[in-house]
């Protein structure tokens, strides 16, 4: 077993989440804490925007905004400038407020006069009617003062946003962090002039964070897990920090970013900044990485580990380390994967927040429907149910991929005792269970031993509207806590559902939504645009789908994304299957990910997608539900081929059996 003074330290990159920790380091830090390793985790995404949103942040903000000429301000630099001293009277008050920790300054907020409201609150002005009235109230009504004031205040964190941007750093965001510089991005060289480059405010503040939390811990090995493009450039920084800081450190790449978009990793001055990267579920790499890094194990027997090495180095022998080798132009990644089975999904441990800021995240409250805020709101323990995807054949899918590919579940006995521990551990309740899609026949025995042994909490996760989600299992998962669901809805055609190898149909999408609703349970719909060989007609049919779908209340939120090819998808490695040719991608040696293809029906799914997303918004707020949905798109449309009361009626029909 690796000797405990073995100290790791697990870092989540901004950005992230702000409402609450996103899990990679929790995962990782309770497994190695279950094998007698000394684990420690910090959270840079949130203490970043802490640090930035303070009064000493807004500061320094404040004299780089000064120093742009007047009339090279944008809009919010201009109104932040303005009412400077407003800011930096209400930012601490406000976080916070969001934070939990003074409730009673919503009504302040609600009053009017206390926030300085930036060009985020022209955002209010669609919600004013005719008479002028209050542009929330047909939310919040008179008894929502808390949630009408925590919209406020996100608006109020908008704007800083923006003025943190465009005057200190144009890549800037609360979750796609510079997204570009990685995201399916051929070559290294954009991160690596951002690298380079004179470090700005945001920069500063991450690297002070960082050099705090390795004085703190003193690890050995530096972990940082990127879960998503807007995260890479972050993480890499806080490697280029460790390193400087102290040589000696092994900085580690892992996460959801690493194991889609570098698998054909061949960079050599990534690891200029990482000793070693790794692929798919950390467990087993990192068991072997740390046994390597003691020197008891040879760089060879590593498990799906890229390194850098001289051209023609010698395997390393047992009983060596080694970190990155020196850059030349000889130098080369190469990929060591020695064979040794995965950890199983029932040994992983159970996940700790130890060491997290609990208490420091922020609630915010982006939009007012009250399904889509539970991405903002709220501090979630985020768990699995089981590792990987039960039904894995959907077309757009990167089923290929360990994290969807690989399946294993675990009983609901061993589920519920870490969600016992979690809730010890936390004192909180709220579950989101992020599985790629969670099994009707695992989430019954979970809603079953949770009713069994009295434990009360509040779950939600993301599943398949399959039939299996009859109207007596949903009541079920309802009695157990569940209050909400997410889901695949996709295209809202059957041609194009069985394309895509879904498993469903858009009638048992209603039945199956209908029966969540009808428990008390919120469903929110994944929708898509943009599929190969999808017509105008059919995307105007499917949005009529949506529309009754919403009206019959089956669904109370959801969302229109760009269908996007991807090169391990059944339609990446199958494109002629599909009616699709792929465009040739440039050479590449960093991310591979995203991949053109050529669609000979020519459907302009640009120009549909601004009608598509403006309707679900409306949707979602109750407008527009009995309207011809032609009036949403700014372009001719044919008129929707679908029966005005084609819903109404499937959920009418007894439920087929069978």
């Amino acid at each position: 077993m690796t000797s405990t003074a073995l100290r790791v330290l697990s870092v989540i990159p901004p950005m992230t989440q702000l409402n609450t920790p996103y899990p990679s380091t929790a995962y990782l830090t309770g497994f190695l804490r279950s094998r007698g390793i000394a684990a420690a985790q910090e959270d840079l995404a949130l203490e970043l925007v802490l640090a930035l949103l303070s009064p000493a942040g807004l500061r320094a903000v404040q004299a780089r905004a000064e120093a742009i000429a007047p009339r090279q301000r944008s809009e919010p630099v201009a109104f932040f400038l303005e009412h400077a001293a407003r800011y930096l009277a209400t930012i601490g008050p406000v976080i916070a407020f969001l934070q939990g920790r003074d409730s009673t300054l919503a009504h302040r907020i609600v009053a009017g006069g206390f926030l300085p409201e930036g060009p985020r609150f022209s955002a209010l002005d669609a919600y004013v009617d005719d008479e002028g009235g209050d542009p929330l109230g047909w939310a919040f009504g008179a008894l929502g003062t808390h949630d009408r004031a925590r919209h406020l205040a996100t608006l109020y964190l908008n704007d800083l946003a923006d003025v943190l941007r465009d005057a200190i750093d144009s890549r800037f965001e609360f979750v796609r962090y510079a997204e570009s510089l990685a995201a399916s991005q051929p070559s290294f060289d954009p991160l690596a002039a951002a690298l380079a480059a004179p470090a700005n405010l945001v920069d500063d503040k991450l690297r002070e964070l960082t050099v705090a939390a390795l004085q703190k811990h003193r690890p050995r090995v530096l972990l940082l897990s990127a879960p998503f493009p807007g995260s890479v450039y972050a993480a890499f920084r806080i490697a280029q920090t460790a390193r400087a800081h102290d040589p000696a450190i092994v900085t580690v790449l892992g996460g959801g970013f690493v194991n889609t978009e570098l698998r054909e990793l061949a960079e050599p001055r990534v690891f200029d900044f990482f000793d070693f990267v790794t692929l798919d579920s950390g467990e087993r790499p990192l068991l072997a990485l740390l046994e390597h890094v003691e020197g008891r194990r040879s760089r060879d027997r590593l498990v799906r580990t890229f390194v850098r090495e001289a051209a023609g180095d010698a395997p390393a022998g047992d009983g060596t380390t080694a970190t990155a080798a020196p850059i030349t132009a000889a130098a080369r990644v190469r990929y060591v994967n020695f064979p040794e089975p995965d950890v199983p999904f029932t040994d992983i441990g159970t996940p700790t927040w130890d060491g997290l800021p609990l208490a420091r995240y922020l609630s915010l409250l982006d939009m007012l429907n009250p399904m889509h805020r539970l991405w903002s709101d709220g501090r979630w323990n985020k768990l699995t149910v089981a590792h990987g995807c039960y039904w894995k054949k959907c077309s757009f899918c990167d089923v290929s991929l360990d994290y969807i590919g690989r399946y294993e579940g675990a009983a609901a006995e061993l589920l519920v005792d870490r969600i016992e521990a979690i809730v010890a551990e936390t004192g909180q309740t709220g579950f989101h269970f992020v599985d790629e899609a969670a099994p009707p026949k695992a989430l019954r025995a979970l809603a079953s031993e949770l009713i069994r042994r009295g434990v009360t909490i509040s779950w939600w996760g993301n599943i398949r509207f399959e039939k299996s989600f009859t109207p007596e299992l949903c009541q079920l998962l309802a009695d157990s806590g569940c209050i909400a669901v997410t889901g695949g809805l996709e295209v809202a055609s059957d041609r194009l559902l069985k394309l895509m190898n879904k498993g469903v149909s858009v009638e048992q999408v209603a039945r199956v939504t209908r029966a969540f609703g009808d428990a008390g349970i919120l469903v929110h719909a994944y929708l898509m645009y943009g599929f190969p060989t999808q017509t105008t007609q059919e995307t105007v049919d499917a949005l009529d789908y949506v529309r009754q779908l919403f009206a019959n209340g089956c669904l109370q939120s959801g969302f229109f994304h760009r269908f996007v090819c991807t090169v391990h998808s059944p339609v990446g490695l199958d494109p002629a299957s599909y009616g699709v040719s792929l465009k040739p991608l440039p050479p590449t040696v960093f991310a591979r990910n995203d991949v053109g293809f050529v669609d000979p029906t020519g459907t302009d799914h640009d120009a549909l997608g601004a009608g598509l997303r403006k309707a679900i918004y409306n949707f979602m707020h109750g407008i527009g539900l009995e309207d011809d949905v032609r009036a949403w798109f700014d372009m001719p449309v044919p008129k929707a081929r679908v029966g005005r009361n084609v819903i109404a009626r499937a959920l009418a029909e007894p439920v087929p059996r069978g």
